[in-house]
């Protein structure tokens, strides 16, 4: 548990130190999150590094058991008047240790993929720690998809990091680095042929 937070951590100030020099109109940039800006999942980041787990049931009954509703409640709450202020909310944001009830991990998750939803769009690189995307990785192919994970998606699959020499599932392969499967089986696009294999065609149809 102490490993995964001190990951957590060092990407949220990764994530502050990155976006430090981002101003004016390029905090309206499109996010990889369908129908939101970069600022609104920066704003999201904010709220859910906030949640505990009291929260997250206070907020899931507020929003009628909706997680989408629930999402846009906490981000309209956690946007600052200007994105300044909701990177500098961030910014307090990156010691805290307040998780909702769901696997640690989920942090880990929520700090590479939303991490890479700001960044590509802003052509900001990340070099991630290993560790941090093996952990989301590994949850997400464990995780319901109604669960917001990919156990479904990659069923019948075998997937195989090429930076990491990991290898999970059976049946066609899909090869990339460990980053580009993580996006990949969470919705989002990796990149040109980041990933290559017999098993790509499947898995786009699946996500």
């Amino acid at each position: 548990m102490t490993e995964v937070w001190k990951l957590v951590h060092s990407e949220r100030a990764a994530l502050v130190a990155d976006l430090r020099d981002v101003s004016g109109d390029r905090w309206d940039t499109p996010s990889l999150c369908p129908g939101w800006t970069v600022h609104d999942v920066l704003a999201h980041l904010v709220d859910t590094a906030r949640t505990t787990r009291g929260r997250f049931v206070v907020g899931m009954l507020r929003a009628r058991m909706d997680f989408d509703r629930q999402n846009e409640h906490g981000l309209a709450r956690a946007r600052g008047a200007t994105p300044d202020e909701t990177l500098r909310r961030f910014a307090e944001c990156v010691p805290m240790t307040a998780t909702p009830p769901a696997p640690l991990a989920t942090r880990l998750v929520e700090m590479v993929v939303h991490g890479e939803d700001v960044r590509r769009p802003l052509g900001i690189v990340r070099t991630y720690a290993p560790a941090a995307v093996a952990g989301a990785l590994a949850l997400q192919i464990r995780t319901s998809t109604s669960f917001g994970g990919a156990r479904e998606t990659v069923a019948g699959l075998r997937l195989s990091a090429t930076d990491t020499g990991l290898v999970v599932g059976s049946g066609p392969e899909v090869r990339g680095t460990a980053l580009a499967l993580l996006l990949a089986i969470s919705g989002r696009p990796p990149g040109g042929d980041a990933l290559t294999g017999p098993g790509v065609e499947a898995l786009s149809r699946a996500e």
